[in-house]
């Protein structure tokens, strides 16, 4: 028999309210702090999750405008359920695994990294969701490229310390949580006004650098999830000789793609390449494209997945790899220079049961967030 559990009554009702534990409480990316970051400018954060519930560029199946609210109630799977142990307390088997210390919503290490991407050096924030109208997708994209603005040009939380000639400034990161793929170009506008041009490295099943402009009715049809690559490249967001696809497998519309993609300046790693590489082979051929020194933002398509792993997207495509390969793959990143990434296409209407494909979005994210702690602040030159 293992006899009766110690019983403590709470202090008082305050006690009951405690919103710590992995199913109880208002629902932010892995249980953190809410603050209204777009509505009060003295927000300052380290580290952000923001979502952005627009699917108006889509070109097959819509629904990924629900894609930040699966993927933040996904992400109470990435905390433990709340043991609190008074001293009282100090005998109960729960606590004793713990060695008596409290167990609170925050912990939650990264076996790899060995960091705490919910509590760290910093501050992590859940800024809640940047509204983009679903009306107008050309007011959309202002929308969205001035509430990002707003975000990323704020001073950072933890001030970094550096003397001489050249003074850093540490500027916050964003993890963006969408959304179809289409918010990406306005994102790339709000950096390249603290970063200039970019390198990008693109988990996808597709290229989206397709040229948009034979064909389309209006100027706002040009804008797709297809086509924002192309874009960006015409606006000079972007690096032309430093991108890189991972993951495609896509049929084309001609081999002329593959032309109006190197234009953009990528390189391509199709899906099967993992059958003769594996994923630290393919991780090497990332590396050398991009280096390890330049800024590099990275963006998730969930359909980079097989849809065994991640049904519930807008394009699905069949051989693609399995969610442990891709987590191992930006892994195999954290010597990269990330400045921001996002995980898009998240239509949750076509997920399981078991909304496996909101999970796999919600641990990618705690990968990417992973890496950022365990780099420490980000800072750059103070021009």
């Amino acid at each position: 028999m293992y006899g009766f559990l110690p019983r403590a009554e709470p202090k008082n009702i305050a006690d009951l309210l405690q919103d710590n534990s992995a199913f109880a409480g208002i629902t932010t990316y892995g249980l953190l702090p809410h603050l209204p970051c777009l509505k009060d400018e003295s927000v300052a954060f380290d580290i952000a999750t923001v979502g952005i519930p627009f699917d108006s560029g889509v070109t097959y199946r819509p629904g990924a405008r629900f894609g930040p609210s699966a993927i933040r109630q996904a992400s109470r799977h990435l905390t433990l359920a709340s043991v609190t142990c008074a001293l009282r307390d100090k005998e109960a088997i729960m606590c004793r695994f713990r060695q008596y210390l409290p167990v609170n919503f925050s912990d939650s290490v990264h076996r790899a990294q060995r960091v705490n991407p919910l509590k760290f050096w910093g501050q992590a924030l859940d800024c809640g969701d940047i509204q983009a109208s679903p009306h107008d997708k050309e007011i959309a994209m202002k929308d969205i490229e001035n509430g990002y603005t707003s975000l990323l040009q704020r001073p950072a939380y933890t001030k970094s310390i550096a003397a001489g000639p050249n003074p850093l400034k540490t500027i916050p990161r964003l993890l963006t949580l969408g959304g179809d793929h289409t918010i990406l170009l306005p994102i790339l506008r709000s950096i390249h006004k603290v970063y200039g041009p970019v390198s990008v490295i693109h988990f996808d099943s597709h290229l989206d650098s397709w040229n948009p402009t034979a064909g389309a009715p209006s100027d706002a049809a040009q804008i797709t999830h297809g086509s924002f690559f192309y874009w960006a490249n015409q606006e000079g967001l972007i690096s032309n000789s430093s991108n890189m696809h991972a993951g495609l497998r896509t049929t084309l519309s001609g081999l002329g793609d593959y032309d109006e993609d190197e234009l953009c300046g990528f390189a391509r790693i199709e899906a099967r390449e993992i059958d003769d590489i594996g994923t630290r082979g393919i991780v090497r051929k990332i590396i050398e494209r991009v280096g390890n020194d330049k800024p590099v933002y990275l963006s998730i398509d969930i359909d980079t997945l097989d849809p065994a792993f991640a049904p519930a997207t807008g394009t699905p495509e069949t051989g693609g790899w399995s969610t442990r390969e891709l987590r191992a793959i930006i892994r195999g990143l954290s010597d990269i220079n990330i400045i921001g990434a996002d995980v898009v296409e998240v239509s949750p209407v076509y997920d399981t049961n078991a909304e496996v494909t909101s999970l796999a979005a919600a641990d990618l994210i705690y990968e990417i967030m992973s890496i950022f702690v365990r780099k420490g602040p980000m800072t750059m030159a103070d021009d």
